[in-house]
C-alpha cells in the first residue's frame, strides 16, 4: 500500500513521464546506411520477386494503406486466399518476433518467407536470386552496397529488413501527449486512455508499438469463435498449450489497419474493442466506455512514412520471364 501511495504521489508531483506509462514514444527513424535502405526499398516494391511478376512485399503490406492490404486475408499467387490477416509492416521493428505465430525471429528472417511461399509470391529462392542476378542494375547496386557478398538470400533479406526498420510512425498525437503536450488529447481521449489502463488493455498492449511484446491466447476468458484455420504458436512449438496463442498485435495506426484480429473478422474498431474486452478480459463495456477507448486508439496514428516510389532497374533479354496467373 505504501509503495502505491508513493508512486501516486510521484506522478502527481512530476506529471506524465515515459517511465510511468505502459506506452513509450515512437522515435523517428535514424538512417545510417542510406544506400542499403534504398536498395531494400526497391526490393520491397519488386514484383519480379514473385513467380507471376505481379506481387511484391507492398502488395500485402501496402505503405499507402497503413502497411496492410485491408483484406481479411491476403490474395497470393494465382488468386489464392491466404490463411491469415496480413499484419502491418509499420513499426514491425518493435515486435518480439514476426508473423502472428512468431515463427520468424527477425525482420530479415521474415522477409524470406513470402517470396517462396506457394500461396504468396511463389518463387523459389534460387529462382528469385537468378532473376536479380540477371538484371544489370541490381548487379551494380548489390556490388556497391555489399561488395563481394553479391546477390544472395542473406543480402536480399538484409536489405529488405534494413528498409523495413525505417518504417516507423512517430509524432502521433498520443506521442505528443506523452512528451508533455496535455492539449494534444481531448478530454474524451484522455478518458479513453484512462479506461484503456484501468480495464486491463495495457497489460498486453504496451511498449512503443502498443503491442508486440508478448504472446497471448486469443479467447483467454471466453472462446473466440472463428472459422479461420490458423492455430497460433502450436504450429511452431508443437505444444498444446500454445494452441490459439498469437503475438499481441500493435495498436499503432490501428484506425488504418482494419480489418481486425488474425482472421480479419471485423472492420469496425469499436466492435473490435468490445470483442477484445469480452473474450480476453471477461468484461462488458458500456457503449460510452467503448466509444472513449476507441477515441483514444485513434490518437495512436502517427506520421506515415513518406515514400518516393522507386524506379526499378529494367530486365534484359536474359532475365528469367514471369509466369502470370493461370486463367
Amino acid at each position: 500500500m505504501r509503495r502505491t501511495i508513493v508512486a501516486t504521489t510521484l506522478l502527481a508531483v512530476t506529471g506524465l513521464t515515459h517511465a510511468a506509462e505502459p506506452i513509450q514514444v515512437i522515435e523517428p527513424a535514424t538512417i545510417t546506411n542510406p544506400e542499403m535502405v534504398e536498395l531494400g526499398k526497391k526490393l520491397f516494391f519488386e514484383p519480379r520477386l514473385s513467380k507471376s511478376g505481379f506481387l511484391s512485399c507492398n502488395s500485402c503490406h501496402n505503405l499507402s494503406l497503413g502497411g496492410v492490404d485491408i483484406l481479411p486475408t491476403s490474395i497470393g499467387h494465382n488468386w489464392q486466399e491466404g490463411p491469415i490477416n496480413a499484419p502491418t509492416v509499420l513499426n514491425a521493428k518493435y515486435m518480439l518476433a514476426q508473423f502472428w505465430d512468431g515463427r520468424a525471429a527477425t525482420l530479415q528472417e521474415q522477409a524470406a518467407g513470402p517470396i517462396a511461399n506457394p500461396k504468396e509470391m511463389a518463387l523459389e529462392h534460387e529462382l528469385a536470386l537468378d532473376v536479380l542476378r540477371a538484371i544489370p542494375g541490381y548487379q551494380a547496386e548489390f556490388s556497391e552496397v555489399f561488395g563481394d557478398k553479391g546477390i544472395t538470400l542473406d543480402t536480399v533479406t538484409e536489405a529488405i529488413a534494413t528498409f523495413e526498420e525505417t518504417l516507423v510512425t512517430p509524432n502521433s498525437r498520443f506521442d505528443q501527449y506523452l512528451n508533455g503536450d496535455k492539449e494534444a488529447l481531448s478530454a474524451a481521449e484522455q478518458e479513453g486512455y484512462a479506461l484503456f489502463k484501468s480495464k486491463g488493455c495495457a497489460a498486453c498492449h504496451n511498449g512503443p508499438a502498443v503491442g508486440g511484446t508478448m504472446y497471448q491466447k486469443m479467447g483467454l476468458m471466453q472462446p473466440f469463435v472463428t472459422s479461420n484455420p490458423a492455430q497460433g504458436r502450436v504450429d511452431v512449438t508443437g505444444k498444446e498449450h500454445d494452441r490459439m496463442v498469437f503475438k499481441v498485435p500493435t495498436l499503432r495506426n490501428i484506425e488504418l489497419t482494419y480489418p481486425y484480429f488474425h482472421d480479419g473478422s471485423t472492420y469496425d474498431l469499436k466492435e473490435a474493442v468490445i470483442v477484445m474486452q469480452r473474450v480476453q478480459l471477461g468484461q462488458e463495456l458500456t457503449d460510452q466506455e467503448a466509444d472513449r477507448i476507441t477515441d483514444f486508439l485513434k490518437t495512436l496514428t502517427g506520421e506515415q512514412p513518406q515514400i518516393t516510389l522507386p524506379i526499378l532497374p529494367p530486365s534484359v533479354a536474359g532475365t528469367p520471364k514471369p509466369q502470370p496467373f493461370a486463367k
